[in-house]
């Protein structure tokens, strides 16, 4: 084993699958053998493998200027062009862009924002956050709080009072909904507990809301069509901020530009990372309102400094490359051919809610989950092992999935992939799930 302490893996299951190349929807391993992505790496790789416009974009931004910070004034063009590029795409209002480098950081960033904008608006009261079960939000020590996961809480003492965060139930009518509830009445109930929850706390006290559009790591969950309306309406209400976390959901994963617009947000503030670069650099973006960032700069020039900042925030190579990306996807017109080919996926998976062994399948664009059960009539989810277990046949199989909130696969390609490789994905991936039913029913007897 090596010097690494890998990132959210058991250590006595480490380094399985070493990888050598990618080229396309494809990464081969040390062997030579050839694997179809069907996670686009960890849901960012959206351009495939290999895209040398992306490649020379890093290089010449390298040998142009390798290295440039934005502390104390100073700043370099490619940076301010992806903030003006970016202001001009996302659903926010006059918005404002702040550069990390993860989707994680940015979270980070957001809860610094929140504080930091009620304090010099006279509320320093408002700190409370709300998150749902099952969301994902990030792995530092604050957005580890407000994601809704036990995986990334046990042993780490993280700071949920400290934070103020409160939880609200994921809208996953599969698994949450009473027996005989509309969706309708699942998604009206939904929007009361929240409601309860934040009169429950003192409003005075509330300062956002944060949330995936649809859950990514936690099962890939679609809410019901009129579930956002709901939660928009309470956050109106109460005046609380609406901060949409789109780490997976943005630059065409799900059928349009940002997972807000699939489905009809309007938020004050959005977290982008991920596809920002498909993966090719670290970078993120915390983007805010015009209103907020007019406060935010009103008190840091009282202050004298705006105290919050990273050694790599805006790095221009991690710049220039993000913005080549979001060139490519403009000019190939890449997230209408992703809204046709995730149509094209998602019809293609529904046919497996026959199998057996799979309970839901579930999805927007080119983003999926196939959730599995022991037993279809009462929704039995399997045990986790059971996913891993189809993970790994897929693996064998040539394909790379990933199990995800225990009982579920995750499927999350290139946006750059085919008809003909959906093909193949599905075609693998139901083979895998044969030859695991096949050795659950062995198990079983």
């Amino acid at each position: 084993m090596s010097a690494i302490l890998y990132p959210t893996t058991s250590p006595n299951f480490s380094e399985q699958l070493l990888l050598e190349r990618g080229e396309g929807v494809y990464v081969y391993d040390a062997d030579g053998k050839q694997y179809l992505e069907g996670m686009a790496g960890l849901w960012c790789v959206s351009l495939g493998y290999g895209n040398m416009e992306l490649a020379d974009a890093a290089r010449n931004q390298i040998a142009k200027l390798s290295f440039g910070h934005m502390f104390g004034g100073k700043y370099h063009q490619v940076g301010v062009d992806l903030a003006e590029k970016l202001k001009s795409m996302v659903p926010v209002d006059n918005a404002a862009i702040f550069f990390g480098t993860s989707g994680s950081d940015a979270n980070d960033t957001h809860i610094k924002l929140w504080h930091y904008y009620f304090n010099a608006i006279g509320k320093p009261e408002k700190r409370k956050i709300i998150c749902r079960d099952k969301a994902y939000h990030g792995v530092t020590y604050g957005s580890a709080a407000l994601t809704g996961l036990a995986s990334s809480h046990t042993s780490f003492d993280l700071p949920f009072k400290d934070l103020g965060v409160l939880r609200v139930d994921a809208p996953h009518y599969y698994r949450n909904a009473l027996d005989g509830e509309s969706e309708s009445e699942f998604t009206t109930r939904l929007a009361n507990q929240l409601e309860q929850t934040i009169v429950g706390a003192g409003p005075e006290s509330v300062a956002a809301f944060v949330a995936e559009p649809m859950h990514a790591v936690g099962g890939v969950i679609v809410p019901p069509d009129d579930y956002w309306q709901k939660i928009s309406a309470v956050l109106l209400k109460y005046d609380i901020l609406l901060c949409a976390d789109e780490v997976v959901t943005a630059f065409g994963r799900t059928g349009d530009d940002f997972g807000s617009n699939t489905f009809g947000l309007r938020p004050q503030q959005m977290t982008l990372a991920k596809g920002l670069s498909s993966g090719y650099m670290p970078i993120s973006a915390a983007v805010i309102c015009g209103e907020m960032h007019e406060v935010i700069l009103q008190k840091s020039s009282e202050l004298g400094v705006f105290g919050h900042g990273y050694t790599y925030s805006g790095h221009p190579v991690a710049c220039a490359v993000a913005l080549k990306t979001l060139e490519i996807y403009e000019r190939d017109n890449l997230f209408e051919i992703a809204a046709a080919t995730g149509s094209y996926l998602q019809s293609c998976l529904a046919k497996l809610r026959e199998h057996p062994l799979v309970g839901e399948v579930r999805g927007k664009g080119l983003l999926a989950a196939v959730e599995l059960v022991s037993d279809k009539v009462h929704k039995t989810a399997c045990l986790p092992a059971v996913a891993m277990f189809a993970q790994q046949k897929c693996q064998e199989n040539g394909l790379i999935v990933r199990a995800i909130a225990g009982n579920c696969l995750g499927i999350c390609p290139p946006l750059t992939i085919s008809y003909e490789e959906i093909d193949e994905l599905v075609e693998k991936l139901t083979l895998s799930l044969d030859q695991t039913s096949y050795h659950q029913s062995g198990v079983d007897a």
